[in-house]
């Protein structure tokens, strides 16, 4: 596993030590990773789309010709 160090701003860090202490995460590096597993899920999900758009855009100019 690779091992990262990031500096957050002092209110995110709060926010994050709130989200630890009140159960929502074990720890820290649990709620990091689970962020990034969101951010990239998601941005798949924008991509995917952008490309079925694409796809939809090009058979509408196709059919016109």
């Amino acid at each position: 596993m690779a091992t990262l160090t990031i500096e957050l701003p002092e209110a995110l860090s709060a926010e994050l030590d709130a989200a630890v202490q009140s159960g929502w995460f074990e720890s820290k590096a649990e709620a990091v990773r689970a962020a990034i597993r969101d951010l990239m899920s998601h941005r798949k999900l924008d991509l995917l789309e952008q490309q079925q758009l694409d796809d939809i855009a090009w058979a509408l100019n196709a059919a016109k010709s």
